[in-house]
C-alpha cells in the first residue's frame, strides 16, 4: 500500500486512478497523516431484501390500465 501527499496526489489523479484500476490502494496524506484511501471500487451485492424491495416497486410502477378484456385483447394483438 503507497502513500502519497495531498498536494502529489491533486497533481497526478489520474495516474492514481489508473493504479487503483489495477488493483492498486493508495493512501493519501496532509502533513504525514492518513485523510484519504483510493482504492478499487468493488461493487458490493444486493441482499435479498434489496432485490426483493426493487421488485415490489417495479410491479406497482408497472400496474395495467383496462378491463381484463382489454388487456385479453391486446395480448392477442401482439
Amino acid at each position: 500500500m503507497r502513500q502519497i501527499g495531498s498536494y502529489e496526489a491533486k497533481t497526478h489523479l489520474a495516474e492514481l486512478l489508473e493504479a487503483a484500476e489495477q488493483g492498486e490502494t493508495i493512501i493519501v496524506t496532509r502533513r504525514g497523516r492518513p485523510i484519504a484511501k483510493i482504492e478499487p471500487y468493488r461493487p458490493q451485492p444486493m441482499s435479498v431484501d434489496a432485490i426483493a424491495q426493487e421488485f415490489e416497486r417495479l410491479r406497482l410502477s408497472l400496474k395495467p390500465g383496462g378491463s381484463l378484456r382489454d388487456l385479453i385483447e391486446e395480448g392477442r394483438r401482439f
